[in-house]
């Protein structure tokens, strides 16, 4: 597959505050105790992709990512880490490495993606069709999706999913609409041109952007270069794709006339085209196809490559996410962990330490060089290494990070404890996020919370 591959791995995401920390970019949040980027970085190897560029926003962000790649692959890929300015958005990103990309396609991945759909499966779709962009379509997770910071269980039940709306062709091989976020709260707006050419169109609310795309180079640049304030691709550079995949050869309001002003021959022309692009999509020149007497040039199409409802395929863009995608790595996707589970369910490191009557159930994780006191329990929940956690100890639905103290008789439930944590004896935290390095007080009691260090000025 001779495409250039993209990582786009963010920078210190505020959506995902107080989990980052300048000690820690998003692409390093650990999932099943690995970084997620790691699960892209695999999935390339896997496919003897061994070439990418990987785009951080900020150059503190991209020195740390730089150093755990080059530690944890080499001599297994060759990764040219490369930092642009912080808060440029993907489309950002893109531009700024544009005289980089030199391939006439690109594959253009998220850095928070897991799945286990193979790239070669959305290259070989774009290639097919000869595509200005194929994008990946996935089945939203069951919690919804979201682009929000979500702090978490407390008010899961009260937000509201920001869902993405799809139209396909009857084939279901091309994007003829796409609206995201803020856009689908009001009326949905669709161009009568492609409704009449179309004859009907499927619109789905049940499929998402996976954040994997395959771009014509070409088409790509020209986009980023024209439209210099686009600043993401799912909300700006995707959509505009797609409403003017047309739009260079004929005009799309049907109330627009050719010089001699013959409007309705020139809508009927579109109608013909368009139509012939969609039921002609298996010939090898269909992109070719002008209706009689015409002078339209090629068209540039817009494909979809929609995963099997089976297939994992979930993106770590806010705080739910991260508890969900870490419950399922070590649940009902512990085949994408990497890891191998005992006959109990679970993952314990052999350098642990279990004090006396304490029980690990299943779907748990243990890291290298924790212990743990007497009389503990941990249920669902993951705990990183070197963190070192008292007696009579409760932890269920969690996910602790990396060098925790937690002292005698602390409970924690459903939430999420970042590095350097020390939370003294008996406290009790339930439904909270506490931020690298914070100290919970001794007997305190914390629901619903974000908790995390001031930063100085």
């Amino acid at each position: 597959m001779d495409f250039q591959i993209v990582v786009l791995a963010g920078g210190f995401s505020k959506t995902l505050d107080p989990l980052v920390s300048k000690e820690l970019p998003k692409a390093l949040l650990p999932v099943a105790n690995r970084p997620v980027i790691s699960y892209v970085l695999d999935v390339l190897e896997q496919n003897d992709l061994k070439n990418a560029i990987v785009v951080v926003e900020g150059e503190t962000a991209a020195l740390l990512i730089s150093n755990w790649i080059s530690s944890t692959y080499v001599d297994r890929l060759h990764v040219e880490v490369t930092a642009v300015l912080e808060d440029v958005g993907t489309a950002g990103a893109l531009r700024a490495i544009g005289h980089r990309l030199t391939a006439k396609d690109i594959l253009v991945v998220s850095g928070d993606l897991i799945t286990e759909i193979r790239p070669g499966a959305v290259a070989a779709t774009h290639r097919r069709h000869d595509a200005a962009v194929t994008a990946m379509l996935c089945s939203v997770p069951v919690s919804g999706p979201s682009d929000s910071g979500s702090s978490g269980a407390k008010d899961k039940s009260k937000k509201t999913g920001r869902y993405n709306i799809i139209g396909l062709d009857p084939t279901k091989q091309f994007l003829l609409h796409i609206a995201t976020g803020a856009e689908v709260e009001k009326d949905i707006r669709v161009q009568k041109s492609i409704l009449r050419a179309v004859g009907q169109m499927e619109i789905r609310s049940d499929l998402m952007d996976a954040h994997m795309y395959a771009f014509k180079r070409s088409v790509l640049l020209d986009v980023l270069n024209q439209k210099e304030t686009f600043q993401s691709l799912r909300r700006d550079v995707l959509p505009y794709i797609v409403r003017s995949q047309l739009r260079s050869e004929i005009p799309l309001n049907g109330a627009e006339s050719d010089e001699n002003g013959n409007h309705k021959d020139a809508l009927q022309n579109s109608k013909i085209l368009l139509s012939q692009l969609l039921t002609n999509s298996s010939t090898p020149s269909f992109h070719e196809i002008r209706p009689a007497g015409s002078a339209l040039g090629k068209i540039h199409k817009c494909c979809v490559y929609t995963a099997d409802k089976s297939k994992y395929c979930v993106r770590l863009n806010s705080i739910q996410a991260f508890s969900d995608i870490n419950r399922d790595l070590v649940g009902d996707a512990r085949h994408l962990s990497g890891y191998t589970f005992s006959k109990h369910n679970n993952i314990i490191d052999p350098s642990a330490l279990l004090g006396s009557k304490t029980t690990v159930g299943g779907q748990c994780m243990l890291g290298e060089g924790s212990q743990m006191g007497d009389k503990c329990s941990v249920k669902k929940s993951i705990i990183g290494r070197h963190c070192r956690i008292g007696s009579n100890v409760k932890i269920v639905n969690s996910v602790v990070m990396n060098h925790v103290t937690i002292g005698d008789g602390c409970s924690i439930q459903g939430s999420i404890i970042c590095n350097n944590v020390q939370l003294q004896e008996r406290a009790v935290l339930k439904d909270c996020q506490v931020g690298a390095g914070y100290v919970v007080s001794m007997s305190s009691e914390h629901k619903g919370e974000a908790l995390a260090k001031k930063e100085k000025p």
